[in-house]
């Protein structure tokens, strides 16, 4: 049997990044993830390219097809055996496209950090700091949301939907599309230019999207609908419920085969599928873990220039207040008892599970800011005992920038760095415990909302913060610390686990393109 090859992409916050993955034969199950970590599938490709503008949806679609152009140059055969396509981008990373123009940018990414309320568009809508189009826009929001709901944050896609309008009434046939969305319409879509005369008909796009990009969106997970709080919400605004994604599949469901022309240009299968994609966090858990089973009580943190957590739990948690939301964990084996909208029917299926969590604006972007490189960046960290508090961690608050999502959101929370010590090895100390401490209560807040277990058994770290040993340490004696306290038990009454059974990893593969390929294999499995 020919070897089936699946490709993920991700475009993160500092660049885009292709993975190409094969089975691994050493693994019979493909779903299944091995005690040791070991991965279920093989990464045979791998290479990534930089931003020069990481909010320019020109400059998305040129990575995808140079990451490709790269893999045809150097390893075409890789492509000849591709069965499927998965993307992954930042969480409620935005734009608006007209349907009835091929898809054409209407109006231009608001990235996942984009505030309605203090980030700028360049128009004179702002009175100080405060934006009246996004004051606008979440008085709507608040009259209609329900109270805590994820679709709350001034961040998220609904609110970046309602400022749009509020600046400019949307247009008929615009729709909006996530940063994963707009990628996978362009796999599925791309063709060369028509010439004058190509019927409208022709040019006419829809935008599918995923259970994970939506949820900020206000898509109701749990019943997979949109809700009517959201329909109504629309509504007062005077927006027509057709700029939503026209169909909501569960990451990793196939939508659509990839376009004739991009086959034919890279040499990949006409029969190649692209699936429903994810989020950058998300697809760095599936990377982490390494297939798409995983057993509740698994958390991962992606510690790249922001920190993301997700932690798989029996029960549904949320409060926007704190920057806490929950995935729905997709399903791969039971396909054949999966309904249109994606829920089983099989009172014998697989457990239901949340990706719970958060992402903070914390992370590793302040190493940088603070001008500590890499090389500085061991040695220092090797004269660290991670079993020694600094005095300075606890009054650290390491942002880079005012504002923050998790696990306190507030957009008025200021960095804090002082105070500076002479000594750069002291100062590292500090930020690297001042970082691990929002880690910490970011566990603690999803225990105290009734995330199930309330205690991590094995947390796999990912991104640039994993390569650095020292700090694995440290946050492993920060969370065994907290979880020693006995209110964090196992959800069952039960303090079994100990204050010593929470393991920090670093994961074996910390690229979220490897999670979005898993994405793309899992259907296949």
């Amino acid at each position: 049997m020919t070897q089936k090859n699946f490709i993920g992409f991700d475009l993160g916050t500092s660049g885009a990044r292709i993975s190409i993955i094969a089975k691994n034969v050493d693994i019979d199950d493909a779903s299944s993830v091995d005690n040791s970590g070991k991965s279920a599938y093989v990464e045979l490709y791998s290479d990534s390219i930089r931003w020069s503008h990481y909010d320019d949806a020109d400059a998305w679609i040129n990575a995808i097809t140079t990451l490709l152009e790269n893999v045809k140059t150097t390893q075409p055969t890789l492509l000849q055996n591709v069965a499927s396509l998965c993307a992954s981008g930042t969480s409620a990373s935005c734009l608006l496209i007209d349907s009835n123009n091929a898809g054409k940018v209407s109006r231009t990414p608001r990235m996942y950090d984009f505030d309605v309320l203090s980030s700028s568009n360049g128009a004179n809508s702002n009175v100080g700091d405060v934006s009246m189009d996004g004051i606008r826009a979440m008085e709507i929001l608040e009259r209609h949301a329900p109270p805590k709901h994820t679709a709350r944050a001034k961040t998220g896609s609904l609110a970046k939907l309602l400022r749009w309008n509020a600046e400019k009434s949307l247009q008929s046939g615009e729709v909006l599309a996530h940063q994963a969305d707009f990628v996978s319409m362009f796999l599925l879509n791309s063709e060369p230019k028509r010439q004058c005369g190509a019927g409208s008909q022709i040019n006419r796009r829809s935008v599918t999207s995923d259970w994970h990009n939506c949820l900020k969106l206000g898509y109701d997970v749990r019943k997979l609908q949109w809700p009517n709080w959201m329909v109504d919400c629309l509504q007062d605004a005077g927006i027509d419920e057709r700029v939503l994604p026209m169909k909501v599949v569960s990451p990793g469901e196939r939508i659509g085969s990839i376009s004739k022309h991009l086959a034919n240009r890279f040499g990949i299968p006409e029969s190649a599928v692209i699936v429903g994609g994810t989020t950058d966090s998300n697809a760095a858990f599936f990377a982490a873990v390494g297939g798409t089973d995983a057993l509740p009580g698994t958390a991962v943190t992606s510690l790249g220039s922001t920190l993301a957590m997700k932690y798989l739990s029996k029960t549904y948690c949320e409060d926007a207040d704190r920057g806490v939301y929950s995935h729905r964990f997709p399903v791969f084996n039971d396909n054949s008892n999966r309904n249109p909208k994606g829920n089983t029917s099989d009172k014998n299926s697989k457990e239901e599970a949340w990706l719970t969590g958060g992402a903070s604006n914390v992370g590793c972007a302040i190493l940088r800011q603070e001008q500590l490189t890499n090389d500085e960046l061991k040695s220092l960290s090797n004269g660290i005992n991670p079993g020694t508090d600094s005095p300075l961690g606890d009054e650290y608050y390491p942002l880079t920038k005012k504002g923050e999502r998790f696990p306190i959101a507030d957009t008025e929370r200021e960095p804090k760095l002082t105070p500076k010590p002479e000594s750069r090895k002291d100062y590292l100390h500090g930020i690297l415990q001042g970082i691990s401490n929002v880690k910490r209560d970011g566990f603690r807040v999803l225990g105290d909302l009734g995330a199930l277990p309330k205690q991590p058994t094995v947390v796999w770290s990912c991104g640039g913060g994993a390569k650095n040993d020292m700090w694995i340490e440290m946050r492993q004696r920060r969370l065994r610390e907290l979880f020693g306290n006995e209110k964090y038990g196992d959800g069952d009454g039960n303090n079994s686990h100990g204050s010593g059974s929470v393991e920090v990893k670093r994961a074996p593969n910390t690229e979220a393109s490897f999670g979005a390929a898993i994405l793309a294999a899992a259907t296949f499995s």
